[in-house]
């Protein structure tokens, strides 16, 4: 059952939420909502298991620090669709 919540919060820390909400394509009560979940889930750090696998995608090795992906991927993109 939903529950209405009000928050006092910085005006800038809340504009900068809605943005990165709406990049996410969610809404920033279910953000809020996903947040305060993980903060109080009854999984320790320790019990979460990540698999070599996603640590090794993860570690950002081998990536140019100057590596514009977005630019790339629409390179990709108008390629493939030609």
């Amino acid at each position: 059952m939903d529950t209405k919540l009000t928050l006092k919060l910085d005006k800038n820390i809340i504009e900068r939420a809605k943005i990165y909400a709406s990049d996410q394509q969610v809404s920033l009560s279910k953000l809020v909502e996903n947040y305060l979940n993980s903060l109080t889930s009854n999984q320790t750090q320790k019990e979460i298991s990540i698999s070599p696998f996603v640590k090794s995608i993860s570690s950002n090795t081998g990536m140019p620090a100057d590596y514009d992906y977005k630019k790339d991927y629409g390179d990709y993109l108008e390629e493939k669709y030609r």
